[in-house]
């Protein structure tokens, strides 16, 4: 087997790869639902730090736009204005 890893031995690479195989497919779910999750938090997290002194809405504007774009992230922002409106 040729390592996938340059900072990895060899032999723990095997023996990782040999417990993936292994793994039925919910927890192979589980595992990717997990770091999904975790990247989700820190990429948040990351922007409450750089934009404290952001509103909430802005906030999750700003998410939309790092994790989607400008376009979704504008058209985000006009219906939390329009939903805002409405609830007034």
């Amino acid at each position: 087997m040729r390592t996938q890893s340059a900072d990895t031995d060899i032999k723990t690479e095997a023996a990782w790869i040999a417990l993936l195989q292994r793994a039925k497919p919910c927890q192979k779910f589980a595992q990717v639902r997990s770091l999904s999750q975790t990247a989700l938090s820190l990429s948040r997290r990351a922007i409450v730090r750089k934009h404290a002194h952001v509103p909430d809405v802005e906030l999750r504007a700003l998410f939309v736009q790092y994790e989607h774009g400008e376009e979704l992230a504008d058209r985000f922002r006009q219906y939390q204005k329009k939903r805002s409106h409405g609830e007034s």
